[in-house]
């Protein structure tokens, strides 16, 4: 008799303590669950929150910084998209160098050449030049050209009539005068992408090279 009611206890006391038991593995199987959860939805740490939100602000800055460096002007469409001649390939070079992979600017490189004066301007520090197309060379009657090409001295004098001791962004175009390298000075003047350079229209503006910055202009410059 006193064996049968001590089994009865037993299993009353073992029935009771069951559903508690119960109860706390559900409870740590749950905590389990929502943490799992909480992480793979990014409830959980949010660093990577808000370094996420940072990428894009830098993206955008860069991008920005990269657009007001960009050549300007409708003369660029004539520049090779790739190669040495690029915009990319001539910030690679020394200025004449530079020019002298743009077939735009093959004219300006014979003249450079005849005047002596391509290793003076690849020597430079921080220049910039306002470089006649060929057009505007063609613009110049035959006979004249001729007998500018074959006189070094006053070659000389006209080509360094158009470059400026230092460089010169967009803005510093805008009303101003410089001094050129020749000893005279030049007017420039406008705003956005129109500047004028004397009477001359800057076609091509802002083109860098590894030494100087670059305006390409429809008129060869007289001082």
């Amino acid at each position: 008799m006193n064996t049968r009611m001590r089994r009865t206890a037993i299993a009353v006391v073992t029935a009771a303590m069951l559903p508690l038991s119960l109860t706390a593995c559900g409870s740590d199987d749950a905590d389990t669950t929502n943490d799992t959860a909480q992480e793979e939805t990014g409830a959980v740490g949010t660093d990577d929150t808000d370094e996420g939100t940072e990428e894009p602000a830098e993206e955008s800055m860069d991008e920005g910084m990269a657009g007001a460096a960009a050549p300007f002007g409708p003369g660029c469409a004539a520049v090779p998209e790739e190669g040495d001649g690029s915009f990319e390939g001539m910030a690679r070079e020394p200025v004449a160098t530079a020019a002298s992979n743009n077939p735009e600017l093959s004219t300006l490189v014979s003249a450079l050449t005849e005047a002596g004066l391509v290793d003076t301007l690849n020597g430079a520090e921080d220049i910039t030049v306002f470089a006649p197309i060929n057009e505007a060379f063609e613009a110049i009657p035959e006979e004249d050209l001729n007998a500018l090409l074959a006189d070094q001295e006053q070659l000389n004098s006209v080509l360094t009539y158009h470059v400026v001791d230092q460089r010169l962004a967009p803005e510093d175009l805008e009303d101003d005068t410089y001094e050129t390298l020749q000893g005279e000075e030049i007017t420039v003047s406008g705003s956005g992408e129109e500047y004028t350079v004397n009477e001359a229209n800057v076609v091509c503006g802002n083109v860098q090279t590894e030494n100087a910055t670059v305006y390409l202009i429809d008129e060869v410059l007289m001082p």
